[in-house]
């Protein structure tokens, strides 16, 4: 499917000077990418971003950096509902696996196995439900693992002012 939207990620201010990176979660991997395989994960609201960032738990914010993005991308799995999931031929326990616990005890999660299998049918990233503690069902996530300046694979982050740093010297 075509994903046409605005989307939002928090950085550690760092990093922020890369907001279209996904080596982040390339180095450790994540529930929806191994290590090495770079992932660029976004929120369909602002109030996902921060169940993400806190992991649905309460506790005091560390500085962010919190950015808006225009989303205009081809080859998307919507597997945010179970007539998705069962048009792509995906459980919602493999997208819901424990993965941090797998990978401590040396398993593969179920999730790196849907997206091999998304991945090997030309997606380019997946529309999902957030797993964080405290999400409801309106709580979204799309991963990609196949972006760009352009279609069609665009995405852009919305910067008018250029107050994003160019890199990790040039704040202001």
């Amino acid at each position: 499917m075509r994903f046409q939207g605005e989307c939002f990620r928090a950085h550690d201010p760092n990093w922020s000077w890369s907001p279209l990176s996904g080596a982040g979660a390339a180095l450790r991997g994540r529930r929806f990418n191994w290590r090495g395989l770079e992932a660029l994960y976004l929120s369909l609201s602002v109030g996902t971003v921060f169940r993400e960032m806190s992991g649905g738990f309460a506790h005091r914010l560390t500085p962010y950096v919190l950015c808006s993005y225009d989303v205009d991308c081809d080859d998307i799995a919507d597997l945010r509902t179970a007539e998705g999931r069962d048009a792509a031929g995906v459980a919602l326990d493999a997208l819901a696996c424990p993965w941090g616990d797998d990978l401590i005890a040396g398993r593969e999660p179920a999730s790196w196995g849907v997206v091999r299998r998304l991945r090997a049918k030309g997606a380019a990233g997946i529309l999902v439900p957030c797993f964080a503690n405290g999400a409801t069902a309106d709580d979204h996530n799309l991963v990609l693992w196949r972006w760009g300046a352009d279609r069609p694979h665009k995405i852009a982050v919305y910067d008018p002012t250029g107050k994003l740093p160019k890199n990790q010297l040039s704040w202001r």
